[in-house]
Order: structure tokens, then C-alpha cells, then sequence
């Protein structure tokens, strides 16, 4: 086995998991995590929704399927096993028109495919008795769906990491990578050191790191922004669970829903707006880079060019709250404009081929030593455990540096 440590890029839920793992499965092996913020979990970690998904959407047979499934039920036992909350709520996803059930029947198909516990189809009676004031002619209703805090998820692992002997670098952001004489240095501000073997999880970053380590220019990260509304302390006990809208298959977002909070809130969202600043959480954020990174890719004009017009539409919701609920509305109308105000935010690292597809599924490139993560988004936090087996199934240690 190397004696040089395995070096992990990124102190966001992945890389904490995978560092966690190597620990683990290999004791005694040095594992130093470098993360660019003085503090852990700080971006795509930090601002989720905090659901943990029971596998309803993802096609059958993809790494997110299989990582989502197996991931569930061991995040499920290391929260009970380490006193971190998870609430299984449960969640509705409902067709509020004909056009929808179409839809509906193909998500029901995926779901049991991919083996999801205890779903069901109802009516619109079935729909009342699980959320009373929910409206729908249909839904599924997965028990196994469930709500927890990926901050505190994030931290215990890092807790494990160092309990193991690992290290955790804060604001260490890797400005070099190199391989060199069979090893990997890794260069930050506090100087060089030589790793055996290097996983990347650089999550909005994933693309910069990643082209340095294999030359491949895509897929390119175009960043966007989820923005959430947070209902008032009057109105949130009408939603016991999470409801959700039938998605569009065309899109990897899910659409505008209700999520009950294990602090109580309940919010409204997220949508899915261009961001102009891939970590800027702020509305008026704008990066000149991240700008010029998004608009340079061919992949993201041939995306435009077929998705502009929902993009129209997500900017007015974005500009308008009125517009936002109009469509939140239809799935809990007794909750309005009027009973929202603006919460937070989050930026999603959504990966775009250069022929303008947006990438769905996990992709994971294991190459010479280095593992690089170039696309992991939801439910990479609900998968976090099996993606860090997942990878560290990759990680050859046998040869020597």
C-alpha cells in the first residue's frame, strides 16, 4: 500500500463522505482534505433542501439509481446512530391536470423499477388523507422520502476523518496539481505536498480542477441559482410533508415545491435561474469569470436554444413572487403571495456536454492515480455514503509511489 497520504479536493458532503470511507476501510492510512473555505459544507452542502430522496426519479440502472438506493438507508442508520435528525415525512408528487398523469404513470413505472419502499398510487381522496390541504386528481406518495440536516451530516463525517488520523486543511484552495515521479503534488498558498493517489470534488469548481488533471474541456459547469421562499409562521402547519410537482423529463430539476424543514420552516422552491456567479448567493452576484466561462461554451448556447423560453419563465418567477407562486399555488392554494416572503438560496453545479445536453447522471473519471467527480448533483447528498464506496472502490492502493 502507498505510504503517502490520499489527498481529497473539496470539504463540501462528498468529499467529507469519501474521506471518511478511506479512513475506514484502510486504518492507518494518512487522508488530508484540502477545502478552500474556512469553514466546511459551505456551498452546494450548505444551501440543499436538506431532502433525502428515496429514489423515485432517476432511470433505471444509472449510477444514480443504484447509489441513491443503497445511500438512503446508510445515511438513514448513520444519522440514528450518531443523534443527527431525520424525519421521515414523506412525499407527495402530484398531477394537477390530464396533461400531467401521462407523466405521472411514467414516474410510477421508474419508481418501482428502482425498487422504492412502500409507494403508492392515490386519488384525489388519497391526497387529502395524506396532506389536507393539498389539491391534485392524482399522486404517488412515497413514505420512505425524508427530510435532515446535510451540515451536521457534513460534520460528523469530518468528525470521523479525524478521529481516524486524517487531516482537514481550511482555507487551503489547491492552486496547482501536477503528477510527478508516480505521486500527485498538490499545491496550495501554505506550499507542495506529494499525495499518493488525489479525489476531486470540487463541486462548482469541478470542471476548472478537472481539465487541469485530464485535458477534457467538458463537460463545463453552468452554474444555477435555486431560490427559495419561506412561508410565514401562520400558514406553514399546512404542509405536513414535502409536495412536488410532476416533473419535466426534458430537465434534471424537479420543479418548484413544498419542503417541511427539520427545523419547522417550510419553503417554497427552489427554481432554477441562470446564475451569473457560480458561488455568488446574492441576486446581483455577478463573476466576469464565471461569465465568461458559461457564455464561451458552445454547450450552453445549443442549451439556450432549446430551453430559452422555460428560461424566460424562471427569470419573471425569479423577478416576481406573485409569478413564483402562480404555479407553487395550484399544489397548496391556501397558501399565496401574501403568505411567503423571500429565504435563501442555493447555486446548482449542473454539468453541460458541449452539444448542449445537460448531464443527468453521476459521472465519476478514475484516471493514473487521480479520481475526479465532474458531475454529482442531487441526490449526491442522499447518496453521499455509497458514492464514497463507490470511489473508494476505485482508489487502487496495492501499488507502491
Amino acid at each position: 500500500m502507498t505510504e503517502l497520504p490520499v489527498g481529497i479536493v473539496g470539504g463540501g458532503i462528498l468529499g467529507l463522505a469519501i474521506g471518511r470511507e478511506l479512513t475506514h476501510r484502510h486504518p492507518g492510512l494518512a487522508v488530508h482534505v484540502y477545502e478552500k473555505e474556512d469553514e466546511l459544507a459551505a456551498h452546494q452542502t450548505g444551501h440543499n433542501s436538506g431532502v433525502v430522496h428515496a429514489g423515485i426519479y432517476y432511470k433505471p440502472g444509472s449510477l444514480k439509481a443504484k447509489l441513491c438506493t443503497r445511500g438512503r438507508l446508510l445515511l438513514r442508520d448513520f444519522c440514528a446512530a450518531r443523534g443527527v435528525p431525520y424525519d421521515e415525512c414523506g412525499k407527495l408528487v402530484v398531477a394537477v391536470d390530464q396533461g400531467e398523469l401521462g407523466r405521472l404513470d411514467a414516474l410510477e413505472r421508474t419508481a418501482a423499477d428502482n425498487g422504492v419502499p412502500g409507494l403508492r398510487r392515490l386519488d384525489s381522496a388519497g391526497i387529502a388523507g395524506i396532506e389536507p390541504h393539498a389539491a391534485g386528481l392524482a399522486a404517488l406518495h412515497s413514505p420512505a422520502t425524508a427530510i435532515t440536516d446535510f451540515v451536521a451530516i457534513a460534520n460528523a463525517y469530518a468528525d470521523d476523518i479525524r478521529a481516524g488520523g486524517g487531516e482537514i486543511s481550511l482555507s487551503a484552495p489547491v492552486t496547482g496539481i501536477q503528477r510527478r515521479g508516480g505521486a500527485v503534488e498538490v499545491a496550495t498558498p501554505a506550499g507542495t505536498r506529494r499525495v499518493g493517489r488525489l479525489v476531486i470534488c470540487a463541486g462548482l469548481q469541478a470542471d476548472r480542477i478537472g481539465v487541469d488533471i485530464d485535458g477534457a474541456a467538458g463537460p463545463r459547469i453552468v452554474p444555477f441559482r435555486g431560490e427559495y421562499l419561506l412561508v410565514s409562521d401562520a400558514k406553514r402547519d399546512l404542509v405536513r410533508g414535502l409536495i412536488y410537482p410532476v416533473p419535466d423529463p426534458r430537465y434534471p430539476f424537479l420543479g418548484v415545491h413544498f419542503t417541511r424543514r427539520v427545523s419547522g420552516d417550510v419553503d417554497v422552491g427552489p427554481n432554477a435561474v441562470l446564475a451569473l456567479d457560480r458561488e455568488g448567493y446574492r441576486r446581483a452576484a455577478v463573476n466576469l469569470r464565471d461569465v465568461a466561462s458559461t457564455v464561451t461554451w458552445p454547450g450552453f448556447w445549443r442549451m439556450a436554444g432549446r430551453h430559452w423560453r422555460t428560461g424566460i419563465g424562471e427569470v419573471r418567477g425569479s423577478l416576481s413572487v406573485k409569478a413564483y407562486m402562480r404555479a407553487a399555488s395550484r399544489y397548496v392554494p391556501a397558501i399565496g403571495p401574501a403568505d411567503v416572503r423571500r429565504g435563501g438560496c442555493g447555486i446548482r453545479a449542473q454539468a453541460v456536454d458541449r452539444d448542449g445536453s445537460l448531464v443527468d447522471d453521476f459521472r465519476i473519471v478514475a484516471d493514473d492515480g487521480i479520481v475526479s467527480i465532474r458531475n454529482a448533483p442531487s441526490p449526491a447528498a442522499t447518496s453521499s455514503l455509497a458514492i464514497a464506496e463507490h470511489v473508494v472502490d476505485r482508489i487502487d492502493l496495492t501499488r507502491t509511489t
